[in-house]
């Protein structure tokens, strides 16, 4: 089989791409470049830059603004902004990866129908979503009626606008995000490798611990990325099922961008976001104890 993009052998040996290579590439480097390289420069920049009294951006280098991210009242907003993440991701791993494993597990058909239960929600608007889980929750809502007849409880319980419904909205809308990368791993997965396990005296928890994890965590560590980097970001779950009192880090920097218009501490709470996302990527891709010991 010829390889997708060609490449010339190199005096040691090693392959290098050639010319069609990097035109084939290219779109795609312009892409990183203009969306995500050059936005990240600006922002970068911006946070070491001031502002005037009215607002405006005061080209001055200080690290005034990454001092200010330290204040106590910051801290315990991005460590709340964490512990939500964390609370949600682990919630989502929890929920995701039984469901993840048994759609893996189905024939090809039902696999398909399955995976497009999963894919449901993403064709309605996300605030539609948010909004019809505010009707859910509210005092007088679809989840109150139904403990009420149940007689599950004797009069309305307030869902809304706590750190519940924050909780409980931030797992809606990323569960998907776990589902698919962990069924993406679970696929592959070569059920001889359990059978040969159990065979060989692994009890379900052992074969469980043992065989399934190792061999999914690909897909496990993909799935934590893709939840607890937005989930710590998210400011506007916060702001309809939270009632805006439960402020996160998405908010604070939402708000300092479009209604206390200081772009340059905006900009710095950015900055330190996208540090916690790199070092968040980094921790998962760590190779894990199991590969680290396994034989070569």
């Amino acid at each position: 089989m010829q390889p997708l993009l060609p490449s010339t052998p190199t005096s040691g040996g090693s392959r290098r791409p050639t010319v069609r290579a990097w035109v084939l590439l290219a779109p795609m480097l312009a892409w990183l470049l203009f969306f995500a390289v050059l936005p990240l420069g600006i922002l970068a920049a911006y946070s070491f830059c001031q502002r005037d009294d009215i607002g405006r951006i005061v080209f001055s280098f200080s690290a005034a603004n990454y001092a200010r991210v330290l204040d106590p009242g910051y801290l315990r907003i991005l460590g709340r902004s964490l512990a939500y993440a964390g609370a949600t991701t682990a919630i989502c791993l929890v929920m995701g990866y039984p469901a993840a494993f048994f759609i893996a597990r189905r024939d090809a058909r039902l696999r398909g129908r399955l995976l497009l239960l999963v894919m449901i929600p993403f064709w309605t608007s996300f605030l539609i979503r948010t909004y019809a889980w505010v009707q859910i929750l509210k005092g007088h809502g679809l989840l109150n009626a139904f403990l009420e007849s149940a007689r599950l409880i004797s009069s309305p319980v307030e869902w809304l606008y706590t750190p519940t419904a924050v909780i409980i909205g931030l797992v809606y809308s990323f569960l998907p995000f776990m589902i698919l990368p962990i069924y993406a791993s679970a696929e592959k997965l070569d059920r001889d490798l359990l059978e040969a396990a159990a065979d060989l005296g692994a009890g379900p928890l052992r074969v469980f611990s043992r065989v399934a994890i190792p061999l999914t965590w690909p897909g496990i560590a993909a799935g934590i990325v893709l939840v607890f980097v937005p989930a710590t970001g998210m400011f506007a779950v916060t702001d309809l099922l939270g009632g805006a009192q439960v402020p996160l880090i998405g908010n604070v920097i939402q708000n300092q961008f479009l209604q206390a218009r200081n772009w340059p501490f905006g900009a710095a709470l950015g900055v330190v976001f996208t540090v916690l996302f790199a070092l968040s990527y980094a921790l998962v891709q760590r190779t894990p104890r199991w590969e680290r010991s396994a034989p070569p």
